[in-house]
């Protein structure tokens, strides 16, 4: 099969390699269509390894380990890889874990599937695992609940607030920039949801985040953000507004240095690879000794996904399908670098690599 290996300085080797065998858990993809992240250039360059980066998995099941039950040869699925271990999604075929595995409908295209593994995984452990106290999407909440959500139009960020509209938590303080114009199709002005735009500065921004808080008449306190930037500042710029007391924020990046979080703030640190065995326990499981955590989570999550998309109460994120399969990898992922993506996705069909079939429906 057809492999592609993310170097460092983000050039891409397309090389032959040996189709994956499944372990009792896992599940082989022939994959039709790979999503890209910011963490697939970042990976290679954090760690100075070359490797397949990819995590965003759509296609059909080529084979299943003994242990599956779910999934057989053939099915329709979007799944999302185990993160720096082999068999990635940019390739032709990809290895998933049962558990982060899922169907999805005839009528969802393998595009729009393969936004959602990782960046849809990240916002919901953000909002119901991270941030204590927020309602599920099963149980919405009656009651004004406000919660901020910096990078809004971001893919991580855009299913916090597709999200949190099943939740019902309202008002929703989004910031964005050029992506503006999508996040007002994702919010409702009708129950307080409101954007603000960073690109006039962070005093600028601070002063509207404190407008927005006090013209919610939520007693000008905000207990909850989802900080899906996390970087240049942003996390300062929300404790601003943020309550002190029962505060809680919740990034997707270890804390930068510009960022002066107060003390009595709770904060934490949503990563994706958390609904894997072992790699990261809630405290509550640390405390009782609990056996279901964040892998159980995610594995319910993933199938609410799939559901949601069968009975059209969610959708996937905007995709822009890169030319050349495998081979525009590089470019985007330089792009992605540059931050010249904004509301929408870089997506990969397999079939439109040199050297590889094209994917044909039963």
């Amino acid at each position: 099969m057809k492999e592609a290996i993310v170097q460092p300085n983000l050039k891409v080797n397309i090389i032959d390699s040996e189709i994956p065998i499944p372990k009792d858990d896992e599940v082989v993809v022939k994959v039709v269509v790979s999503g890209s992240n910011p963490k697939d250039w970042k990976i290679p360059q954090w760690y100075n390894k070359a490797h397949n980066s990819g995590d965003d998995i759509a296609g059909v099941v080529h084979q299943v380990g003994r242990s599956v039950y779910e999934f057989k040869p053939g099915d329709r699925v979007a799944a999302l890889h185990e993160m720096m271990k082999p068999g990635g999604s940019f390739a032709e075929y990809a290895v998933s874990p049962a558990h982060t595995t899922f169907h999805i409908p005839k009528h969802t295209s393998f595009e729009e599937a393969a936004t959602l593994p990782l960046a849809a995984m990240t916002a919901a452990l953000g909002l119901y695992q991270r941030l204590e106290g927020l309602p599920f999407p099963w149980h919405p909440t009656t009651k004004p609940t406000p919660l901020i959500i910096y990078g809004a139009a971001t893919a991580v960020g855009a299913y916090a607030i597709k999200l949190a509209q099943l939740s019902n938590i309202h008002p929703l303080i989004c910031i964005a920039g050029r992506g503006i114009p999508f996040v007002e199709s994702l919010i409702n002005p009708a129950k307080g949801d409101v954007i603000l735009d960073y690109r006039s500065g962070d005093s600028k921004l601070v002063s509207d985040l404190k407008t927005a808080v006090d013209k919610a008449e939520i007693g000008g306190k905000v207990q909850y953000a989802f900080d899906a930037v996390s970087e240049h500042g942003s996390s300062q710029n929300i404790c601003q507004v943020l309550d002190h007391q029962t505060g809680q924020i919740t990034r997707v990046l270890p804390i930068d240095e510009k960022d002066q979080i107060p003390e009595s703030v709770r904060q934490s640190m949503t990563h994706v690879f958390a609904v894997h065995p072992d790699a990261d326990q809630q405290q509550f499981q640390k405390e009782t000794g609990s056996k279901t955590g964040n892998t159980e989570f995610g594995y319910i999550m993933f199938r609410f996904f799939g559901r949601g998309l069968a009975e059209g109460w969610f959708r996937g994120h905007p995709t822009e399908v890169v030319p050349g399969g495998l081979g525009g990898i590089s470019g985007a992922l330089r792009n992605l670098q540059e931050g010249k993506a904004s509301a929408v996705k870089y997506v990969f069909r397999l079939e439109e690599t040199e050297g590889v079939e094209r994917f044909r429906t039963n």
